[in-house]
């Protein structure tokens, strides 16, 4: 699905005209939701001396914004998508890092200080998502911040979406909870068709 929505939006002009592959669904430069999410969401937790990682990058409308960390681990199961962010961002601390689903190869052990993932959950069922939530035990340390975008299908935009998983934050929290971690804040509100958590391990 990932890929044939980069080629639809190459074959529609959406990325000629934008110049980054993502931004036809909205910039957080001007959007004023998005701007929330990169003001408080995402821009507070990017500093020089971290290491972060991003799920899901796609052409880097948001890795534009963590690109002063020390090292930036981009991760993706599609290499297409990955290429598409490496022509954007040809930066030598962006790591690339092509996964086998919802694993982190190469991505050291408690290696990570921020993980940051937007327009990526909100498509994934919940096994996959409670399968990413334990793979990243491995690679994050013990006050890393996580910050994850999902679906919810609370929201009428989100229940006329088809491309949306079936989520909420309710079921969120528990599997969040359950894969250990500790939940610090969230928004259900300010997104139509989606939420957005932080949180950390327990």
């Amino acid at each position: 699905m990932h890929v044939r929505m980069l080629d639809a939006a190459r074959e529609g002009g959406q990325v000629a005209r934008d110049g980054l592959y993502g931004l036809h669904w909205g910039d957080p430069e001007s959007e004023p939701a998005l701007v929330t999410i990169r003001d408080h969401w995402l821009l507070p937790h990017v500093r020089p001396e971290i290491t972060a990682l991003e799920i899901g990058p796609g052409g880097g409308r948001w890795t534009r914004y963590m690109l002063p960390v020390r090292r930036l681990y981009a991760v993706d199961h599609f290499p297409e998508l990955l290429a598409e962010l490496r022509g954007n961002f040809p930066q030598p601390h962006v790591v690339e890092i092509r996964n086998n689903g919802t694993d982190f190869p190469g991505v050291p052990p408690n290696s990570v200080d921020f993980v940051f993932s937007y327009g990526v959950f909100v498509h994934l069922e919940a096994n996959t998502i409670r399968s990413y939530l334990d793979n990243l035990r491995a690679v994050i340390g013990p006050a890393t911040q996580l910050v994850i975008h999902y679906s919810d299908k609370d929201k009428l935009a989100a229940q006329r979406n088809k491309g949306f998983s079936d989520n909420d934050p309710r079921r969120m929290r528990m599997m969040v909870e359950g894969a250990g971690y500790r939940i610090l804040e969230e928004d259900t509100t300010s997104l139509d068709h989606s939420a957005i958590m932080r949180f950390t391990p327990a």
